[in-house]
C-alpha cells in the first residue's frame, strides 16, 4: 500500500483540500510532501519502492520533504503581521 504513488498524490489531495477548510497552514506542508513523495514512488527512485523497510523510507521521506515545504512556504509568504491585536487599556475605565 505505501509503494502505490496515486495513494500519496491521494492523500497529499485530501491534505490540501482539508487546508482549504481549516484556517492558517496546518496541513500545507503535508500536503506538499504528500505529493512530492507519490511523485518520487511513481518515479521509482531507490529507497522508496519495493524495499522490506519501503514503509520506513518513505515516512521519513515523506517527513523530510513535508518540512522542508513547509519552511520554504514560511519564508516565501512570511510571517504575517499584526495577527495578535494588543490591548493596553480597557473600555470600561474612564
Amino acid at each position: 500500500m505505501q509503494s502505490l504513488w496515486w495513494v500519496w498524490i491521494a492523500a497529499g489531495l485530501g491534505l490540501g483540500i482539508l487546508e482549504v477548510i481549516v484556517p492558517g497552514f496546518l496541513f500545507a506542508g503535508f500536503a506538499v510532501g504528500a505529493v512530492i513523495t507519490g511523485g518520487v514512488i511513481g518515479l521509482g527512485i531507490p529507497g522508496t519502492g519495493w524495499m522490506s523497510e519501503s514503509l520506513i523510507n518513505a515516512l521519513v521521506v515523506f517527513a523530510v520533504l513535508s518540512v522542508v515545504a513547509w519552511l520554504a512556504m514560511r519564508s516565501l509568504l512570511g510571517v504575517r503581521q499584526g495577527q495578535v491585536k494588543k490591548i493596553d487599556r480597557d473600555i470600561n475605565e474612564n
